[in-house]
């Protein structure tokens, strides 16, 4: 039926467009669902079967989205042709067309492609887990759901007439880190040195960092080794160094994270099931000559 379907928006898709309404000066709104129960009949086909509401929106459910808005807008036409396209089958299948090459192979692959659609929806609603998973998966890996607010002295160099060289701007990061580390106020240095005017106005806020943040992979490593208080060694980055320090170092609750964690236990199920499934279909070559100059499958 999908393949009909298919056949039936690309032979039709011309004439829907042709009966549209044309556009208005703010454009056509959007075309709505009749507001009607389900179980009214709205059609009749010459053959008796009749179509309610509630079988439209499933008819609709399907339909690829561009032609979504042209069934609703020419529901006469649209139900016209399918009732054309059902008066077709009948007639191919009176015939045995269904069982003549090529429609059979074709008729056998939409079936396949559908099934097999079915099957993997129905797989991945099916899987359930618990929540002892959840909180076991929250404890173990509780590193990864860190948070660190820190403060940063960027110290720039290569812009302008007088800017710092890279080794000069080096060795002025390292001689704040030691000031840093025998006690010097750091906000008072942010004040006095950063480039980074944005952080500076700021008292040296930098941001507040979670590993999965897209951030240079040096500044991740960097940051999510501190304790807090501490202050990096200087993190080199195309045009600066930065000092970071951990204002505070947090983990993100369980009851922000739960679902996050959910989607990924679920998705984990998933791969497993998939990938047992694909390995018990097992496939047998009979013929060397069949795959002679066919490509080796991957990681063989």
């Amino acid at each position: 039926m999908k393949v009909l379907k298919v056949f039936l928006f690309a032979c039709c898709s011309v004439a829907w467009a042709q009966t549209a309404p044309a556009p208005g000066p703010g454009g056509t709104p959007a075309p709505q669902m009749p507001d009607i129960p389900d179980q009214t009949t709205v059609a009749v086909f010459d053959d008796g079967v009749k179509l309610t509401m509630g079988d439209f929106k499933k008819i609709f459910a399907v339909l690829p989205p561009e032609n979504q808005p042209l069934a609703l807008r020419n529901r006469q036409t649209f139900l016209q042709q399918w009732a054309f396209m059902r008066k077709l089958a009948q007639m191919a299948e009176e015939q045995k067309l269904d069982l003549e090459s090529p429609a059979r192979e074709q008729l056998e692959y939409s079936r396949l492609m559908v099934l097999s659609q079915a099957k993997l929806a129905a797989a991945l609603n099916s899987i359930i887990v618990e929540p002892a998973e959840i909180v076991k998966s929250y404890d173990t890996d509780k590193e990864r759901f860190k948070e660190v607010r820190v403060k940063a002295i960027y110290v720039s160099f290569g812009k302008g007439g007088k800017a710092l060289t890279e080794d000069q701007a080096k060795a002025k990061a390292a001689k704040l880190l030691a000031e840093i580390r025998g006690g010097a106020d750091f906000v008072k240095l942010v004040k006095e040195n950063s480039d980074d005017e944005t952080s500076k106005a700021k008292d040296g806020d930098f941001a507040t960092l979670r590993r999965n943040d897209n951030i240079p992979d040096a500044i991740r490593a960097a940051v999510f080794s501190l304790k807090q208080g501490e202050v990096t060694e200087p993190v080199r980055q195309p045009n600066g160094f930065y000092l970071l320090r951990a204002e505070e170092v947090r983990y993100r609750p369980l009851s922000q994270v739960r679902d996050e964690i959910f989607t990924e236990l679920r998705q984990r199920h998933y791969s497993q099931w998939l990938d047992q499934t694909n390995k018990d279909a097992k496939v047998e070559f009979t013929s060397p000559a069949f795959l002679s100059d066919a490509a080796a499958p991957a990681g063989k």
